[in-house]
């Protein structure tokens, strides 16, 4: 019977999970790869996906995205039963591999005896905060929310009790009692994957290898198997207008600004980022989305967002684009020299891949974690002055914009990102620790 590792994926995080895969096909062919979600998708090649049915979702259930990422796979347990079991008639599942949002899938493949990894997409600090999760739960009495106070996780920068993700506020809530289950069931797991390269996050990830965010109890066994990034596609690189435009720029001159697809701003906050980019006197590329009524289409009108005269100023050194950019072309693009993110972890690993430095500006989720650990532990990124409602002033931004740009500490962030380039390269080659620890992974799964 021939060997399986099974992954199972919310639409969230497909696109990381078949990355995965695919990492684990190409050096272990012998085995198949099987990939589960309820998603559309087109795998990649030799990857097998199953398509699970879409549950239906009862009427009164919560419209919060992530409690519906959470739910739509409980829903589908016994869809997802069925699925293994066909699986385990003609193939050994080895391993079966979970992102967070499907925990509860963890039930199932217990009571199949099957060894159950979670995957955590973010990065190792946001891994070292989850597996903790429980230690705070235990002695901070109080909402998190309401703690006002730094709070320490081994493995990571002193936090700010407001800086944790807006689902671990409330403890009556819901979600946050679904994410501690996550943590929970994350330590009781045959093991935790990490989107993340060792040199990149060596303190996070030698707190969680030295069972330091596990106090008193075993301790799961990691594998930094990261980074999960895709290539981008020539299509994109040789049609979009961006590209084109960025090849009439100097080496290095531009600064991008990108928030994924979920990062939406007032037409206030677009009209300040506007003005401290023109103060900043830099190049610039920036894709808006706007949340207000009169722009809430994908496609904001521009003229009405940006603030008046401000396309004709700036036309000779600045592209605004609506919506969407191809990111991993854009930052692999000589042109670019900085890059003002959300702080995501695809985001800043492909930042990373090309050695581009960065301003962090978390809007929502793990992001602030991670601004912790990309300025005070990666040392790849500025951080931005945000105020408690989520605010940037354009004379923040300018500051900031101007420090990456001329200074001698945006300097030794581009010199330090310049290593990081190559120590990514290097994790995924021949004795390197992403290839290192997955090998780690496929004997301990194997001998099972």
């Amino acid at each position: 019977m021939a060997d399986a590792i099974v992954l199972y994926s919310s639409a969230d995080h497909l696109n990381s999970l078949s990355i995965l895969a695919t990492f684990i096909n190409k050096y272990h062919p012998s085995t198949s790869v099987i990939l589960l979600s309820t998603a559309a998708f087109s795998p990649p090649p030799a990857v097998t996906y199953c398509r699970l049915p879409t549950p239906t979702v009862p009427q009164n259930s919560t419209s919060d995205p992530a409690e519906l990422s959470f739910l739509i796979p409980r829903l589908n347990n016994q869809n997802l039963l069925k699925t293994l079991q066909e699986i385990s008639q003609k193939s050994k599942i080895r391993a079966f591999i979970i992102d967070f949002f499907c925990n509860c899938s963890f039930e199932v493949s217990s009571s199949l005896n099957i060894p159950t990894f979670f995957c955590i997409t973010t990065s190792a600090a946001g891994a070292c905060t989850f597996l903790y999760w429980p230690t705070i739960h235990e002695t901070i009495p109080e909402n998190i929310g309401e703690f006002n106070d730094f709070i320490k996780i081994p493995g990571c920068p002193p936090i700010f009790s407001l800086d944790f993700p807006e689902k671990l506020f409330f403890r009556k809530r819901n979600i946050y009692k679904q994410l501690l289950d996550v943590s929970i069931n994350m330590r009781k797991s045959a093991g935790i994957i990490v989107n993340t390269f060792y040199a990149l996050e060596f303190r996070a990830m030698e707190a969680l290898a030295n069972g330091l965010c596990v106090p008193d109890a075993p301790n799961p066994p990691f594998y930094s198997l990261g980074p999960f990034i895709a290539g981008g596609t020539a299509a994109a690189a040789s049609e979009h207008e961006c590209l084109r435009w960025l090849d009439l720029q100097k080496s290095k001159s531009v600064i991008f600004l990108c928030f994924g697809r979920r990062g939406v701003f007032s037409i206030e906050q677009i009209k300040e980022i506007a003005l401290g980019l023109e103060n900043s006197g830099h190049r610039f590329l920036w894709v808006v989305r706007c949340s207000t009524a009169a722009a809430a289409a994908e496609e904001p009108q521009l003229e009405f967002v940006l603030p008046e005269g401000f396309s004709e100023r700036t036309k000779e050194r600045g592209l605004v684009l609506k919506s969407w950019a191809p990111q991993m072309e854009v930052l692999s693009h000589g042109a670019v020299g900085g890059f003002v993110t959300h702080c995501g972890q695809s985001s800043i690993l492909e930042a990373v891949s090309f050695g581009v430095p960065m301003v962090a500006w978390p809007l929502y989720a793990e992001q602030k974690i991670n601004r912790s650990a990309m300025v005070e532990d990666m040392k790849v990124a500025l951080p931005l002055e945000i105020a408690a409602d989520g605010f940037v002033t354009a004379a923040e931004l300018e500051k900031r914009v101007r420090e990456l740009m001329e200074s001698n500490k945006g300097r030794e962030i581009r010199r330090r990102l310049t290593e990081m380039k190559y120590s990514m390269t290097a994790a995924v080659g021949k004795g390197g620790s992403s290839l290192v620890a997955l090998e780690k992974f496929m004997e301990t799964v194997t001998r099972s």
